[in-house]
């Protein structure tokens, strides 16, 4: 067995503050409590970085965002630039620098404000009838391009009028014609998200999309990285689905270019892609256009390839084809010649420079997490976490070198917990492929300890539990506890080749669960700290419904197991969901006339088999994997006098993200492992 162990405080050029002697274990309260950095943007003459920083009002319960000030050099320290009762977001500089462009809820509506560098009071710029929900700026700085929701063929006060006309009504039916009617944690009221654009100065939004039925950007989650003014601010390259009954099950998002002034209808850029095209974004020259592009229709887990084409008039191509790695987002070198991206790649989320001409293609970051990163002339800035840390913002010079800590927001919050240790491992899994794992030993780890095990397995499917430091599913809570947590990135996890992710599809109980099998027995074999004895197996979405394949297919194995947001049945989940093209592609197309691909994977054919103590977790707004599927499984438990808890939230969707409820989350979940696992006696 080939083993890879990496030790991360020699992998940081800068270590995280040593631990105080008296330093505690880490518990959920730390991790709802502990300050989030992102979206760093940096001024144009890159001496200095705005960056948002999110703390907890456990109160209000919620997070609260402000804008925060640094130095790229790393001299000085930062400085606060908003502190308002509202969340203050989405930093964007004016073109000289003078001032600094965001979002703020101050009057109640989500709007674009702008305040002074060097000091003085924020100014309101738009007072828009329907909320902002991102936006950009033209070169220039002479216009805004901002996104609204609003119904096609409407104006923003038309469409405020008809929503408020419509929650007045004394009937509450909602009438779909066609698909989708809900989407993620929403019902669909037949707005849509439109890119307008108005003098910076103040005047009309203009609607750029006016009739088109779509999205831009793309809901949820698309933002101000999904359009953009050309160079020469006369029109918006925008990312949008134009699809109409097929929008459900068409992953066919492509590039549009519209004139700012919308006298001509938009036109399609990308037409001869089927797949998803995004992230438009002109070289700072203004002569190539870059963008990323999937290939293949239907599938939302495809390679992310880096295109180009001269502006206006060349031929789109791939810079590096042969690069077998999926950026997230990208940025151009002042100097036109480079484009950076991130990616992820081996279980951490590495910072690359493609070469434009030749599709060279160097690691300038390669251990951690890139969270955020933006070029400041010589240097590069960028977030980064990692296994024992959550974000912390450096800059480098361009290679990678001479890097400098510019913000640590938690310096002193971690310094005073104990954390636990981890370590990479590989080993040989499913078809003698090469297959990575992490271990994270419990915080105030005593060697000839034995330690009860979290095995952690990641959703998606195509995801990974890496290097990072997640806010949902965190090893280092569990480690707080006295737990070691295993995680294993198996087929389809993402950041280990394209034919590695591709490897999952129509084949989710299979190279997955022999995977699983095989790593937790590695693990065990290279530690013999860990107590393979007493072991729970957790995992969410994808992660949830393996636990229920484990149920049935390796019931003996574990202790006690944790389901949340996992299906039981995978045919019947297919006429609940939102986002068709996900199972269609997964289980080889729409399950009928022949259901095989849904159901020779089904938890649901084994139910007979299940045996151990299941605590399950759902909420009753996640329309991805939907609430009856979790009901089905306790129930499935319950009837059989399984040992078995439902925890359920009515105010969730997929994700737990109310800071009272994830401290309810863990505690629930720690109380069951503990129950079934840590206190059982040792076989």
């Amino acid at each position: 067995m080939h083993v890879r162990a990496l030790a991360l405080a020699l992998a940081l050029a800068l270590p995280l503050a040593a631990q105080s002697p008296a330093a505690r274990p880490f518990t959920i309260n730390d991790l709802v409590t502990l300050q989030r950095l992102s979206d760093p943007q940096v001024s144009p003459d890159g001496s200095r970085v705005i960056y948002v920083l999110r703390s907890t009002d456990m109160e209000a319960d919620r997070g609260r965002t402000d804008l925060w000030m640094a130095r790229t050099d790393g001299t000085g320290e930062p400085r606060q630039l908003t502190s308002h009762s509202a969340n203050d977001s989405s930093p964007r500089w004016s073109p000289d620098g003078r001032l600094i462009y965001f979002l703020s809820s101050r009057e109640g509506s989500s709007q674009i404000w702008r305040i002074p560098v060097d000091g003085g009071e924020a100014t309101q710029v738009t007072r828009l009838p329907r909320s902002v929900s991102s936006f950009t700026l033209s070169r220039d700085g002479k216009q805004i391009a901002l996104a609204m929701n609003v119904f096609p063929g409407s104006s923003p006060a038309d469409t405020a009028k008809r929503l408020a006309d419509t929650a007045a009504r004394k009937a509450s039916g909602k009438i779909y014609d066609q698909l989708m009617v809900r989407h993620w944690d929403t019902w669909l009221d037949g707005t849509r998200a439109h890119v307008f654009v108005m003098p910076a100065s103040g005047g009309a939004a203009v609607d750029v999309m006016r009739q088109m039925d779509a999205d831009a950007p793309s809901r949820p989650w698309g933002g101000s990285e999904e359009y953009t003014f050309t160079p020469d601010g006369r029109s918006i390259i925008f990312t949008a689905k134009d699809e109409g009954r097929e929008e459900a099950w068409s992953t066919n998002y492509d590039l549009w270019l519209a004139p700012v002034d919308a006298s001509v209808a938009p036109r399609r850029l990308t037409a001869a892609n089927p797949a998803w095209d995004s992230q438009p974004l002109f070289s700072p020259d203004g002569n190539w256009l870059a963008w990323t592009a999937m290939e293949r229709a239907g599938f939302e887990a495809d390679r992310w390839r880096v295109m180009v084409q001269r502006w206006p008039d060349g031929e789109p191509r791939e810079i590096a084809p042969s690069w077998d790695r999926s950026p997230s987002h990208l940025a151009w070198s002042p100097d036109s010649r480079t484009i950076w991206a991130d990616a992820q790649n081996l279980g951490h989320v590495s910072l690359f420079a493609i070469d434009v001409a030749s599709g060279r293609v160097r690691t300038v970051v390669e251990q951690g997490r890139i969270a955020g990163f933006a070029p400041a002339r010589d240097r590069m800035v960028f977030a980064m976490s990692h296994l024992r840390s959550p974000a912390q913002l450096f800059s480098s010079k361009l290679d990678g070198s001479d890097r400098r800590l510019l913000a640590d927001p938690n310096r002193d919050a971690m310094a005073r917990l104990a954390v636990g240790e981890p370590e990479q491992f590989t080993f040989k899994g499913a078809n003698d492929a090469t297959v990575y794992g992490w271990v994270v030993k419990p915080a105030g780890f005593e060697a000839g300890r034995k330690y009860p095990i979290a095995f952690l397995i990641h959703g998606g499917p195509q995801g990974s539990f890496g290097n990072d430091f997640h806010y949902r599913w965190n090893p280092q809570v569990w480690g707080g506890a006295g737990y070691a947590s295993v995680m294993i990135d198996f087929h389809g996890s993402t950041g280990y080749g394209q034919a590695f992710t591709d490897a999952i599809s129509n084949d989710w109980g299979g190279a997955p669960l022999e995977d699983l099998q095989k790593g937790l027995a590695a693990a065990l074999a290279r530690y013999p700290w860990l107590d393979g004895d007493r072991v729970a197996a957790l995992g969410g979405s994808y992660g949830g419904y393996m636990v229920n394949w484990i149920a049935g297919m390796w019931p003996d194995r574990f202790r006690a197991h944790v389901v949340h947001s996992g299906n039981l049945d995978e045919q019947s989940a297919y006429y609940m969901t939102e986002e068709l093209w996900f199972p269609e592609w997964e289980h080889g197309g729409v399950p009928w006339p022949k259901a095989e691909g849904y159901t020779k994977h089904s938890p649901m054919n084994l139910v007979d088999r299940w045996k151990t103590p299941t605590l399950v977790i759902h909420g009753a707004l996640d329309y991805r994997v939907v609430d009856t599927q979790g009901l089905a499984t306790f129930t499935a438990l319950q009837r059989q006098n399984v040992p078995s808890r439902l925890l359920y939230f009515p105010d969730e969707n997929h994700w737990i993200l109310r800071p009272s409820n994830s401290i309810l989350w863990y505690e629930t979940v720690l109380d069951w492992m503990d129950r079934w696992v840590k206190n059982q006696p040792q076989n």
